[in-house]
């Protein structure tokens, strides 16, 4: 039997703390993830949904964005992936009769884990202005809503359209459609808060904004460096993928300012080795200092140029351009400001270099622990000189590997979803649809905040997500929500940006990935791309949670129907009744979707081109791959201060918190805790144990405060702390974003810890 969801809401977290692990899943993990899901959806509905996910003939994961081997396995899941789907087909419902129950004043003082908690929303629901609850509302009276405030709207710049990585391609693809024959370019979506400054850096320098490698490419791999990203916690799947090339006799060399569990030791639970020993992982670990690595690889590379046949001379010769300005920036590189900036020592540096020197096939990976700083551009260009020098690009087993977090986050941005659309793009859409897109760039998320804070935007549509706990400077993003005229969330379950209003609100229930999609023209799939460029299908096969509830295509077909109206140039109602038609466009809109109905139709789906891995061809504006050479920064941090990131715990999936504990890294019972050298916390004379505020300092002079947080003495770099979001989004200052990307730079905040008044 499924387990009711809690009625008490814990006020104040109690954390408990014991030793961090060092292996990652193992029976451990079968056990904690039976569990979780048998809350949700008792034992039948775990086994018949469970053995569905990540199938050729079944569901993508809506979790993280990994790829799934040509042959997947019969459990091709993982603890947090089960946890987000059995969320999704929980039991649990939240119906009218719990809004009429709750008023949003008290929805807005829960946590986001008992929101979560209560399961799936099943009717559309409306708060009026002047309202003190939500009450239901039928979908043709919710898309009047949205027409009419879009219609009393002096531009459509005046409205934004947010997407979250999970929505499809072919919704997503209707949905910017519908937002460029409006006449906006205001879509920011999530990439925009995480590989924003993955794809920037990637584009100018390889020409194609994405990773270069296949998940065959690891297995041939003779050195894997994983830098700035947790696979144990957030990627688990990956795990299986490096504990394979270690058996093909790679090396791993993992770059961060934490140990991790999964990256020391890995009991993979398909294996009765796995289950018992398991496998180690890391052969060498720099625990690098916050926001170092450019520094470090900017030292490499001077330290390869130096190595007599260490260059691919041939291929910087035939296939790239700056060379010379770069070497002669990378030469001055110096040990003594490196060993500053990184905290590692001159010997693990050395040992580095002779572990890269004797690799012929070199792969990096990384995820938000290098994305979310003010220099994060720059860091990831020198990692692609890194890669150039030795000519590990288009070659098998090598290239650059960003680790996307959410399931088809990198889909979205390939069907449009993008305030700063491509000239060609655009082109195509105007020749496809006969209406002209508008031109001018549209609002990021943080500029979207901005615009709402500032009265410059009046309506907000999410599709998907959950904007309010996702965004940065918290106060200043629910100030800016509360000032728009209507806030409207497709959603399948209850989250804080729902309690977070603007004078009216909708939110719009919606099928789950688990459920079965029937439109007037038979039943439908849909489609996602992950994290290497693998487009394939996705089939739910459970009932939906509500007959209440539309497809995500078919909200946007009705929603674009209404307030555009007989004048649209885009068959809407035809998109709705059958998928296949909205593919067949994307196929003549969409480079690399050619033929899309038929290649998807294969199991496991097909590549998207990649030029430079196919073809060595680098589609810059130069015309070959770019070597830079922009200055090396690291964060200083004043005396007394701490260098803190936000990170996740292992029950939590973004900003969705599936429990209390954090297994891997020895707490539970509470996420308000801050993780500090015990060094650090000697001189700074906090306790183990005790409790103080973070507060953040940026150059703006506002105090930035989240209270409560129980000091943990823990393993991580000096001068370095860590503590889980979005709890401590509030001390990320809404101007404080990376260079060129404009994304948050939430891994290098510097804070200082007062003692807490709860103390």
């Amino acid at each position: 039997m499924a387990a009711k969801p809690p009625k008490a809401d814990p006020v104040q977290d109690a954390p408990q703390v014991a030793e961090p692990k060092h292996a990652a899943a193992g029976l451990t993990a079968i056990s904690h993830t039976l569990r979780a899901a048998q809350r949700q959806m008792g034992v039948k509905r775990t086994a018949l949904t469970l053995l569905s996910v990540n199938q050729h003939s079944g569901f993508d994961c809506p979790g993280c964005a990994w790829p799934e081997p040509d042959r997947p396995h019969r459990a091709e899941f993982c603890e947090n992936g089960a946890k987000a789907v059995a969320e999704e087909a929980t039991l649990r419902r939240v119906t009218p009769e719990f809004f009429a129950e709750h008023p949003v004043a008290e929805l807005a003082g829960r946590s986001g884990y008992w929101l979560g908690q209560q399961g799936r929303l099943t009717h559309p629901m409306y708060l009026p202005e002047g309202g003190t609850h939500y009450e239901p509302v039928t979908w043709e009276r919710a898309f009047d809503i949205v027409a009419e405030e879009i219609a009393g709207l002096g531009s459509p710049d005046e409205a934004v359209f947010y997407t979250s990585g999970r929505t499809s391609n072919e919704a997503a693809f209707l949905y910017q459609l519908f937002a460029r024959e409006l006449g906006t370019n205001n879509l920011p979506d999530c990439s925009n808060l995480c590989h924003e400054s993955s794809g920037s850096a990637l584009t100018e320098t390889l020409g194609v904004g994405k990773g270069s490698v296949l998940l065959d490419d690891l297995y041939k791999a003779d050195l894997i460096i994983v830098a700035g990203q947790n696979p144990g916690t957030n990627h688990p799947r990956m795990l299986s993928a490096l504990e394979k090339a270690k058996a093909n006799g790679a090396r791993i060399i993992s770059v961060n300012p934490l140990p991790e569990a999964g990256l020391e030791r890995f009991k993979n639970p398909q294996t009765p080795k796995g289950l018992t020993a398991g496998a180690a992982l890391t052969d060498l670990f720099l625990q690098i200092r916050i926001g170092g690595d450019q520094a470090l690889f900017r030292l490499l590379n001077k330290l390869i140029l130096e190595t007599e046949g260490a260059v691919d001379e041939e291929f910087v010769r035939e296939h790239t351009h700056g060379f010379e300005e770069f070497a002669e920036a990378a030469r001055a590189a110096d040990w003594d400001e490196t060993l500053a900036a990184t905290g590692l020592t001159r010997e693990a540096i050395e040992r580095c270099l002779r572990m890269v020197l004797g690799s012929e096939r070199t792969i990096v990976c990384w995820a938000m622990g290098l994305t979310q700083h003010k220099h994060a551009v720059p860091t990831i260009k020198e990692i692609v000189n890194f890669l150039l020098l030795r000519g590990d690009i288009g070659r098998p087993g090598a290239g650059v590997c960003p680790v996307r977090g959410h399931s088809n986050v990198q889909g979205d941005r390939t069907m449009g979803i993008f305030e700063r659309p491509s000239a060609a793009f655009l082109d195509a859409l105007e020749r496809e649809f006969g209406f002209a897109p508008p031109r001018e760039h549209g609002y990021d998320v943080v500029r979207a905040i901005r615009a709402l804070r500032d009265g410059e935007a009046k309506v907000f549509f999410a599709m998907g997500g959950n904007f309010v706990s996702a965004s940065p400077d918290t106060e200043v993003t629910e100030a800016a929500m509360r000032r728009a005229r209507l806030t409207v969330h497709v959603s399948t379950k209850l989250n804080r940006s729902h309690t977070v209003t603007g004078a009216r609100a909708l939110i719009l229930p919606t099928l789950g990935r688990t459920e079965r999609d029937v439109q007037a023209g038979g039943e439908q799939f849909v489609t996602v791309e992950d994290s290497m460029g693998m487009v394939h299908a996705s089939r739910g096969r459970l009932e939906p949670a509500s007959p209440w509830l539309l497809s995500e295509p078919a909200i946007v077909c009705r929603l674009a129907r209404r307030v555009l109206g007989a004048d649209s140039k885009v068959p809407w109602e035809e998109f709705e009744r059958d998928y296949g038609a909205i593919r067949d466009r994307i196929a003549r809109v969409v480079p690399g979707f050619e033929d899309f109905n038929a290649k998807v139709a294969r199991p496991g789906g097909f590549a998207l081109p990649h030029a430079p891995r196919d073809e060595r061809r680098f589609p810059t504006a130069t015309g070959k791959a770019n070597f830079t050479a922009a200055p090396v920064e690291y964060p200083r941090v004043p005396e007394g201060r701490l260098l803190l990131q936000t990170l996740r715990s292992h029950d939590q999936y973004n900003t969705t918190i599936y429990g209390l504990d954090d297994r891997y890294r020895g707490i539970s019972n509470g996420r308000r805790v801050v993780l500090v050298n015990p060094e650090d916390a000697r001189e700074l004379r906090v306790a183990d144990g005790s409790y103080v505020d973070l507060v953040s300092e940026w150059k703006d002079g506002v105090e930035r405060r989240a209270p409560g947080f129980r000091v943990v003495h823990y393993p991580t770099a000096r001068g370095c702390a860590a503590a889980y979001y979005p709890e401590t989004n509030v001390l990320v200052p809404l101007d404080a974003t990376a260079d060129v990307s404009n994304t948050p730079a939430s891994k290098s905040v510097v804070v200082r810890l007062e003692q807490s008044a709860t103390d």
